[in-house]
C-alpha cells in the first residue's frame, strides 16, 4: 500500500448522516471478479443522472472538489452492509482520508485493512471544518499523520488521535500481512521456544 505521511489536497463535504455502503458502492458494482472499475461506482446514484451524465449538483462533480483527496463526512458513515468494495472504490477514486465524528464498525476495520485513514473529531470541530471546505477558497487542507494534525487553509490546525499500531501501518504503507512480517524475528523466536518445549509437534 502507498504510505500516508503528509498529504495535501482538497476536502469535499458530504455531511449527511448514516451514509451506508450501498450509497457509497451500489450493488451492481459487486459483480466483477476483480477490483477494476470500482472508482466509477463510488456514489454512483448521486454522481450520475439517469441518462449517465454527471450530476452537476453533486459536490464531487464540481470544482475544486472533483479532485478531492479527502472527504468530510457525517456521523455513522459507512453503515449498512459489510462490502469492502466501498473502501476499494474510494481509494481508486483517489480518496486518502475520511474526516468525521463516527464510522460504522465493519467499515472502520475495512478502511484500516486497506490503508484509508479515518480521522474522528468532535461535533464542533467537524462543523468547523465542514464549513471551511464547503467554500472553494478554503477547501484545501493538509493532513500530517506523523504530527497527527489537520492543517487548515487559514493556518489553524486540528489535532486528532489515532491508535499507535494503525498509525505505524499507515506511515509505512503496510497491510495486515506486512505489519505481521515486521515482527518476523519475534515470531520465529516464539516458534523455536514452543517447539523446544513441545518437541512432539515437530
Amino acid at each position: 500500500m502507498e504510505p500516508f505521511i503528509n498529504i495535501s489536497g482538497v476536502a469535499a463535504p458530504i455531511l449527511a448522516a448514516n451514509v451506508d455502503t450501498d450509497v457509497i458502492m451500489p450493488k451492481q458494482f459487486l459483480k466483477g471478479i476483480d477490483r477494476s472499475g470500482l472508482d466509477r461506482g463510488v456514489f454512483f446514484d448521486l454522481r450520475f443522472l439517469a441518462d449517465g451524465r454527471p450530476n452537476p449538483e453533486f459536490v464531487l462533480n464540481r470544482q475544486p472538489w472533483n479532485d478531492a483527496r479527502f472527504l468530510v463526512v457525517g456521523p455513522n458513515f459507512g453503515c449498512g452492509s459489510s462490502r469492502e468494495h466501498a473502501v476499494w472504490g474510494l481509494k481508486q477514486l483517489g480518496i486518502r482520508a475520511l474526516i468525521g465524528t463516527s464510522f460504522a464498525g465493519i467499515f472502520f476495520d475495512n478502511c484500516q485493512r486497506n490503508g484509508l485513514l479515518l480521522i474522528q473529531l468532535d461535533d464542533a470541530e467537524l462543523r468547523e471544518i465542514g464549513q471551511l471546505v464547503a467554500s472553494p477558497e478554503s477547501a484545501a487542507i493538509r493532513i500530517d499523520l506523523q504530527a497527527q494534525q489537520i492543517l487548515l487553509h487559514d493556518g489553524r490546525s486540528m489535532e486528532f488521535a489515532i491508535d499507535a499500531l494503525r498509525k505505524e501501518a499507515l506511515l509505512l504503507g503496510l497491510d495486515a500481512i506486512g505489519s505481521t512480517l515486521q515482527r518476523t524475528e519475534q515470531i520465529e523466536a516464539f516458534e523455536a521456544r514452543h517447539l523446544q518445549a513441545n518437541p512432539w509437534l515437530a
